[in-house]
């Protein structure tokens, strides 16, 4: 198997671009948003789109494999700015704006399910490792409780954000978050 080559820093920055107007592109407009809107949006020629991702089905993909990494991805960042328990708050603000992202492409991940892909394979993994990460940190820290599971918080985090998502409500979700966060706090 041939090694992967890192991307030129110009091809970086056109996959990355591509991406972000992508998801914008998806949510806004839906599935079958044309592929030359987002290459044009992005300021990329159609066959630079195609080069990258070779079809829709896996710009889709990739596309929201890039919000999870995002989200996964920023914990080390939180936790070496910020003490863990104002990490997790912060993450928590990530999540509600990965989970909004989830919602508005949700009718081309469904597309894209339906022609067999799998974006969904490894996220509850990495949502739960990266919850774990920051619990374990603040229990170390003696911030946050130590008898959490990261699968509760998950699914408190899932339920607030669909609750306030509802509604059209992000204070909501702010103060609901903030509430969810005296319930995880450590208390003298």
């Amino acid at each position: 198997m041939a090694a992967t080559r890192a991307l030129r820093a110009d091809a970086q920055r056109n996959r990355d671009r591509l991406l972000e107007v992508a998801v914008r592109a998806l949510s806004q407009a839906g599935p079958d948003v044309p592929l030359e809107a987002i290459a044009k949006e992005a300021g990329v020629g159609i066959g630079t789109l195609y080069r990258h991702f070779p079809s829709r089905e896996a710009l889709v993909d990739a596309a929201y494999r890039n919000e999870l990494d995002r989200l996964a991805d920023a914990v080390d960042d939180l936790l070496r700015d910020l003490p863990p328990d104002r990490a997790l708050r912060a993450w928590m603000d990530r999540f509600v704006d990965y989970l909004a992202a989830k919602r508005g492409m949700g009718d081309a991940l469904r597309a894209l399910i339906a022609s067999g892909g799998d974006p969904f394979a490894h996220s509850r993994d990495r949502l739960t490792t990266a919850v774990g990460t920051l619990l374990r940190a603040g229990a170390a820290a003696g911030t946050l409780r130590a008898d959490v599971a990261p699968d509760d918080i998950l699914v408190s985090l899932s339920a607030l954000s669909l609750a306030s998502a509802d509604r059209g409500d992000r204070d909501q979700a702010g103060r609901l978050l903030d509430l969810l966060m005296d319930a995880l706090r450590v208390r003298a």
